[in-house]
């Protein structure tokens, strides 16, 4: 079998220190992903792969063409009597529960009465083939009595208009540290949301069990939650319900609550028919049924002294939560804890309002909220600095948490205060900041229509569930009598390498070649009510869960091994596949498949469980205060790009990044994935547009009308390094830190860039208002509107 660097040797010449496996493969060390050859090689299995049941049913659904109105007439008759129809189901056929919020109430399986958003679904139909479903989903007497949709988020915060209630962060008296500023700065943006486009759509096949349950095979980021939905909608036990989930094609945050509907609408017709029944989302359909990365619309009102310090003010952030409450409390929250991002408020209250519109129901993606919530400060530091006439990079030094000013708005102390000082320093030095700021500012005097912007943005991202009940994760761990290693887990596997890291974890505490271990597929069955896999917190909790199990077999396996061979029971260790006692001339080494023959023959378990639920944390929401995160990861990038302010277009031709994830589990998969989460930051920055007509229809529903950035958006020149040296201070898994949602608030450094370039229009005393995505169209308006206003001066 050809490896992944024979398959790519270019990419382990680049950086071979990185992307070379090193010794065991443990913990710590670099490691291609478990499915890496499968992936590229396309055995992976996914959803669409799996083989179906030769009576297998497929699904299609019934959609709402109108964004707000009643359904007053349904006709399905021209529907069941279409050819190779097997059923149709609609709101009266679901036995348990028809609302299936995941936190609050709100979400209906299907339309009763009130439709809410285009794309709602009405009713399913399961036919013998695809084909015939959806040609059958056609015929439908669908009438509504359509009413005006609400689709502006800022006049329903005005209103009253919300999902749930308005959220509160205040540190001391705001007001009076507005009075008492040398300077008072107000703005304003519009963040736009993002589609998750995850490669693999939105997918699942169930079959029926024995008795009345189901086993569901789903793309999704919360079997737990997906198992306790279905038997409620079939009203049956949990234990009824087996999901399971082996990788997805993508998730990015889109799979932790809206994969469930799929599944449930699946089970019904599994249940009714007693046939194995298909459901997969064609692109569009997708689109329009699920929900996006929340848009936001900001504000600040804020006072700074005459070095542009922070003193204090208000920062309000109106998260466009579409028409139902989904995880929206949870994702303004994080908006408002981060809308500090690495800066001191001051004395400050942060608002968050959680408004309602007639849009499919907003969802978690990467950074859940956070990102929204960083923008607007970092707006502020832009804003700053023209009005102070110094560099963006100075205000942003100045304003870092310090000592003296180290505590959160909502009360949490920023620890490990000088590493966001020290890495934007190392930066700052090897992205060679500021020649390249002279270089570009006297570039800029003497271009008139090429401009260039440079922009170091820093991240302080906290890592931890807000939600506390969340923090918790287990592991199941076999040992077979050959010595081979079985783990499973309760995170799921979207591409971001958990499996990998879980498996170097394991083989790390039993002193064994990653080779010997081997994940299963997440399943219900196996590891139970398990949380989301999200929240930058699949290594951290399933990591800390798997090394439980494994430590409290390796102690069990030391006890037998103490009495059986009448060894040394102190100093005993489980190195390079065998276990090792004593020491020097007295070493006795034996090796680990012996070990584990023994320990079976002696009637010692081979079998374990392992726990973990993340200590120090808790919030409390009355008072707005706690500590939400058991820590924080950090990060910058400097970003460059060239503006063409005739055309608005223009491209990023050099990056460079610094993160740090502690002491890495896998310096390469990390690398990856802050690659990764840096271009998608990007393209929801630049080129990902979301676009609803008047009537509320998606109408950017594909890649034709929706730009992912592609293989020629890519910077030229992208320098990523792992900050070095700085273990996390918390007891997280080998005190590494999480790198999944971190990095993408890198992406904002472009953002920055761009505004940079176009404030050279005005000699860099005009902060420009840009609203993102800053798409070429935005850029080119800005531009002409910075050239007007200098024309009329």
């Amino acid at each position: 079998m050809r490896t992944l660097t024979e398959l790519a040797p270019e990419a382990s010449q680049q950086a071979p220190s990185l992307r070379a496996e090193t010794g065991s493969g443990a913990a710590g060390q670099s490691r291609i992903h478990e499915s890496a050859v499968k992936h590229v090689t396309g055995r992976a299995a996914y959803i669409d792969d799996i083989p179906c049941p030769a009576d297998t049913l497929h699904l299609a659904l019934g959609l709402s063409p109108v964004a707000h109105g009643r359904l007053t007439r349904l006709d399905l008759e021209k529907v069941k009597a279409a050819p190779g129809v097997v059923d149709v189901i609609t709101i009266v056929d679901v036995p348990g529960h028809t609302d299936i919020g995941p936190v609050f109430p709100g979400d209906p399986l299907f339309v009763d009465d009130e439709i809410s958003y285009v794309g709602q679904v009405i009713f399913a139909v399961a036919a013998e083939s695809y084909q015939a479903a959806r040609r059958a989903v056609t015929l439908a007497v669908v009438e509504i009595d359509e009413q005006p949709a609400s689709l502006d988020p800022v006049a329903a915060a005005e209103r009253g208009d919300f999902v749930r209630p308005t959220h509160h962060h205040q540190s001391g008296d705001w007001e009076q540290a507005l009075r008492d500023a040398t300077y008072v700065l107000e703005g304003e943006q519009f963040v736009g949301g993002q589609e998750h486009f995850y490669l693999e759509g939105q997918a699942c096949l169930v079959t029926p069990s024995e008795d009345e349950g189901v086993v569901i095979h789903t793309s999704n980021q919360h079997p737990s939650e997906t198992q306790k939905l279905v038997a409620e909608v079939l009203d049956i036990p949990f234990h009824a319900v087996t999901a399971e989930m082996r990788r997805m094609g993508g998730g990015f945050g889109g799979k932790e609550t809206q994969a469930s509907p799929w599944a449930c609408i699946a089970a019904l017709v599994a249940r009714r028919t007693g046939r194995a029944a298909k459901l997969r989302l064609p692109r569009a359909e997708d689109m329009r049924a699920t929900g996006k990365r929340h848009p936001f619309h900001n504000r600040y009102r804020l006072g700074i002294d005459d070095q542009g310090v922070l003193v204090g003010g208000e920062i309000t952030v109106i998260g466009d939560c579409g028409y139902s409450p989904d995880l929206s409390d949870a994702v303004v929250d994080r908006a408002m804890f981060h809308s500090d991002n690495a800066y001191s408020l001051g004395q400050a209250r942060v608002t968050g309002h959680r408004a309602k519109t007639h849009t499919a129901s907003n969802t978690a993606f990467r950074g859940f909220g956070g990102p929204q919530g960083v923008m607007i400060i970092e707006q502020v530091m832009d804003d700053i600095a023209r009005h102070i006439g110094e560099d963006p990079l100075t205000v942003r030094k100045r304003n870092l948490y310090r000592p003296g000013r180290d505590v959160t708005h909502y009360g949490q102390r920023v620890e490990q205060l000088q590493l966001l000082h020290d890495l934007i320093a190392e930066l700052e030095q090897s992205s060679d900041y500021w020649a390249r700021r002279q270089a570009i500012s006297d570039f800029n005097r003497t271009s008139p229509i090429i401009k260039k912007g440079l922009a170091l943005t820093p991240v302080k991202f906290g890592i931890s569930f807000t939600v506390q009940h969340l923090n918790q994760a287990g592991a199941l761990l076999h040992v077979y009598t050959d010595g081979s290693v079985m783990i499973n887990h309760g995170g799921t596997e979207m591409g971001q390498g958990l499996h990998t890291k879980v498996c170097q974890v394991v083989a790390r505490e039993l002193g064994l070649d990653i080779e010997r271990v081997r994940i299963t597929a997440t399943r219900t069955d196996k590891v139970p009510n398990t949380s989301p896999t999200a929240a930058s917190s699949g290594a951290d909790l399933n990591g800390q869960a798997a090394k439980d199990a494994a430590a409290k077999l390796r102690e069990r396996l030391f006890d037998f091994a103490a009495e059986h061979y009448r060894l040394d029971r102190d100093g005993m260790r489980l190195e390079g596949g065998a276990l090792v006692a004593g020491q020097g001339e007295a070493e006795r080494r034996l090796p680990w498949a012996e070990l584990v023959q023994a320990a079976y023959l002696g009637r010692v378990s081979l079998s374990e469980k392992g726990f973990y639920a993340t200590p120090l944390i808790h919030y409390d929401r009355n008072t707005g205060k706690g500590r939400p995160f058991y820590y924080y990861a950090h990060g910058a990038a400097v970003s460059e790009v060239e503006v063409d302010t005739l055309s608005g277009e223009y491209r990023v031709s050099r990056v460079d990044i610094l993160h740090d994830v502690g002491d890495s589990l896998n310096p390469a998969i990390d690398i990856g994935q802050i690659e990764g989460a840096f271009i998608q930051g990007m393209g929801w920055m630049t080129s990902e547009e979301l676009k609803w007509n008047d009537a509320g229809r998606l109408v950017s529903d594909g890649p034709a009308t929706y730009k992912i950035p592609a293989f020629g958006d890519l910077p030229p020149v992208m320098n990523v390094k792992l900050l070095e040296g700085h273990p996390n201070s918390q007891a997280s898994i080998y005190r590494s830190k999480a790198v999944g949602e971190p990095p993408f608030m890198l992406g904002i450094s472009v953002w920055s860039a761009l505004r940079d370039a176009l404030a050279s229009l005005a000699d860099y005393r005009v902060a420009p208002q840009l609203d993102t995505p800053a798409t070429p169209e935005r850029v080119l308006m800005v531009a002409q509107a910075l050239r007007d206003a200098q024309g009329a001066a």
